[in-house]
């Protein structure tokens, strides 16, 4: 298989975490007979420094001329960078927002695994975490409230803020047969997120899944409100499997799921459009204090390279083949700073990508 992958290596420690992702990449290919060819893009703080603007015409259509993005973190320390003495719709945080809208990437994929090696620095009880959890948060991403009409204004006197939540039925259509799709490839249950006891968008969003779960007869399908998902997700987190929901209710659940992993260095991520173009990277951020000194964890970049794989490239084995190599790497005790406890071996952010490699044959 050969297969163009647009790689923005973004800003702080950015650069050293994909180049682990690349490294594993370059391994998959190897040992898999697979062609990967990358084209370099500047985007955020070092299109700025460039360009002086955080995302150019230019590198969105090489994005969108690529059959995947690889991406690093964004942005730097907002207090002493001269990026953030710009005016907002300049600084590096805006070119994500720009680069997501223009390739229209609607569906969002927030994996949260809690692995064996790592189940300490898990915050809920022991009889909880022992039991471990695999899930994926599926939040839409370009409708909702988010994106729906604002104003603040005076109304006999007094401010009154409006804020529109808006869903059309084609809009749900679409992120539900993500999330079904998504299921087929895990374990073959979706719960779908909503608040339809008050919400006329959410009983909209229902009954749209509930017509796109019967073309997935194999896949099941469970409907939960918001409350109940979040309280749900700290008491028994592994009865999940794929978590399907709406912009904020995605945006809450995810950084919520996230928590209870105990580890963001550990979290990728992916952002999907209607075909199969992904857009793949670290839920961190780009940690300008460590940047250069070689100890950050690459492993949410190299396991948002595992995502691409499966996701864009429908390379199951070779995506297995990854998670694989981490799992065991992990278990022999190798561990970055950040998840380094006593008893282990510490390691800095190539041997962790070396490692990991050699894992893979």
């Amino acid at each position: 298989m050969d297969r163009k992958i647009g790689v923005i290596k973004g800003d702080g420690i950015g650069p050293e975490i994909v180049d682990e992702a690349m490294k594993v990449l370059g391994r998959i290919a190897e040992v898999y007979g697979h062609t990967f060819s990358y084209t370099q893009l500047l985007m955020g703080g070092a299109s700025i420094d460039v360009n002086g603007v955080p995302l150019t015409d230019e590198t969105l259509a090489a994005a969108k001329a690529s059959d995947a993005v690889l991406m690093g973190s964004i942005g730097g320390d907002a207090k002493t960078s001269p990026w953030y003495r710009l005016e907002p719709s300049k600084r590096p945080e805006a070119g994500l927002l720009s680069l997501r809208k223009g390739l229209n990437l609607f569906a969002n994929l927030r994996p949260a695994v809690l692995y064996e090696e790592l189940k300490g620095a898990c915050p809920l009880k022991e009889e909880i975490s022992d039991r471990g959890f695999d899930m994926m948060i599926m939040r839409e991403l370009t409708g909702g409230l988010y994106f729906g009409k604002r104003s603040t204004e005076k109304v006999d006197g007094v401010l009154v803020a409006r804020d529109e939540l808006t869903y059309s039925e084609e809009e749900i259509r679409r992120i539900a047969r993500k999330g079904f799709d998504v299921a087929m490839k895990r374990r073959k249950k979706v719960t779908s997120v909503d608040k339809a006891n008050v919400l006329d968008s959410s009983r909209l969003w229902r009954k749209i899944v509930e017509e796109v779960a019967a073309d997935y007869p194999e896949v099941t399908l469970e409907h939960m409100l918001v409350d109940n998902c979040a309280m749900q997700l700290v008491k028994d987190p592994s009865q999940f499997d794929v978590i399907l929901t709406e912009n904020m209710f995605g945006d809450i659940l995810s950084d919520e799921a996230s928590m209870v992993t105990g580890s963001i260095g550990m979290l990728a991520s992916a952002s999907l459009n209607e075909t199969k173009f992904g857009l793949y990277e670290p839920s961190g951020g780009s940690a300008p204090d460590i940047a250069g000194k070689g100890i950050a964890n690459p492993i949410a970049t190299i396991l948002s390279a595992a995502m691409m794989l499966r996701y864009s490239f429908d390379l199951d084995q070779e995506a297995s083949a990854v998670e694989h190599a981490v799992t065991q790497v992990l278990q022999e005790g190798y561990r970055t700073i950040d998840i380094m406890s006593e008893g282990k071996t510490l390691i800095g952010t190539r041997e962790m990508g070396d490692r990991i490699c050699s894992h893979i044959r």
